[in-house]
């Protein structure tokens, strides 16, 4: 049976940059860094310190993974803006927001009350999007019209 997830891709551009940004800009580890396989892919993740079980890998998109055309589709995704990363989670939102964004990191809105908790939205070096949310403690706040 299915115990978990332990590593999702992020489609990136450029695996040196990339690499350079959630390192050093979000402060994420690198968890491996080496070339495999026929045709030298390269394996690169990072992770948070206080995950260990899970790792983003950063992907180029082509060989082996997909064909020419599609990895030419996902770079121009990419490009518009409109692939998610996912979810960053923290504890202090407002702070973490201020952190990151000396470090140059690109948000698309400063945190803002949601009903599962405070969000901000950053965005990548490649131009995928994260919702970088402190949670709400206890259950979704239903007490007022969200839209």
């Amino acid at each position: 049976m299915i115990k978990g997830l332990t590593i999702s891709t992020v489609w990136v551009l450029d695996q040196d940059r990339a690499k350079k940004f959630y390192t050093e800009q979000l402060g994420l580890q690198v968890r491996a860094d080496l070339t495999m396989g026929v045709g030298g892919v390269r394996w690169l993740t990072v992770g948070a310190e206080d995950q260990p079980g899970l790792e983003l890998t950063l992907m180029v998109p082509g060989p082996p993974a997909m064909d020419p055309e599609s990895a030419e589709m996902v770079r121009k995704l990419l490009a518009k803006g409109v692939l998610s990363g996912g979810v960053l989670t923290t504890d202090d939102v407002h702070g973490d927001y201020r952190k990151l964004k000396d470090r140059g990191v690109e948000f698309l809105h400063e945190p803002q009350e949601r009903p599962y908790g405070t969000e901000a939205v950053l965005r990548d070096d490649s131009g995928n999007w994260f919702s970088f949310t402190q949670p709400r403690e206890g259950d979704l706040d239903l007490s007022k019209d969200w839209a």
